[in-house]
């Protein structure tokens, strides 16, 4: 699930969650292997270690603050927060920590670019280093994806004068879009999130 919030002046704040209890039981049979595919399988220790730099890279960076991370390692429910300057910032402070974390320099801004805003239009997609994960999803776990869903919520400070994903929902006051899906339909086609939301003019 995410919740994106932005004000008036391209300011807002980016909350994430992952919620695996419904897997868990799962992910702790993963977790008790050496290695999967042909790759490591990190300790909750090393995991936890992982979480702890992406908090204090992302802190560290230009236009980001009250970054704050929950950890639930019971039922691997995961939420992030922060607060953010402008869109910009936020995709450029995502995509450096992201490198540092995953000791990969070559992550482009291309794979981190899903926002776009000029105060009177968003558009939303799915970066495509999301994309490209999902498709690399193993066919054991295909049946685990039918049963979860995918929330994406989107607040403004003003009206949505119109949208173009048919599948949004929007609220009574009019000033914030909900789309859902499952995330079998997500990995098959990315482009159920995509959206281009138009606001009423200040």
């Amino acid at each position: 699930m995410d919740e994106l919030t932005i004000h008036d002046d391209g300011s807002g704040t980016l909350k994430y969650a992952i919620n695996l209890s419904s897997s868990r039981v799962k992910v702790n049979s993963i977790l008790a292997l050496d290695s999967l595919d042909g790759k490591k399988v990190p300790s909750i220790d090393e995991i936890k270690a992982k979480v702890l730099l992406f908090k204090k890279t992302l802190t560290l960076q230009n236009g980001i603050s009250a970054v704050n991370v929950s950890e639930n390692y019971t039922d691997f429910i995961f939420k992030f927060e922060c607060n953010f300057t402008n869109i910009d910032l936020l995709q450029e402070g995502l995509r450096k920590s992201f490198s540092i974390i995953s000791n990969d320099n070559k992550i482009s801004e291309s794979e981190f670019s899903w926002l776009s805003w000029d105060s009177k239009v968003l558009k939303r997609s799915i970066p495509s280093i999301a994309t490209e994960k999902l498709q690399r999803i193993t066919e054991n776990d295909l049946a685990l994806l039918k049963t979860g869903t995918y929330t994406s919520i989107t607040r403004f400070d003003r009206p949505v004068v119109r949208f173009e994903n048919p599948l949004s929902k929007l609220s009574k006051d009019k000033k914030a879009l909900m789309l859902r899906t499952d995330t079998y339909s997500l990995k098959e086609k990315q482009s159920l999130l995509e959206n281009t939301i138009y606001l009423f003019s200040n």
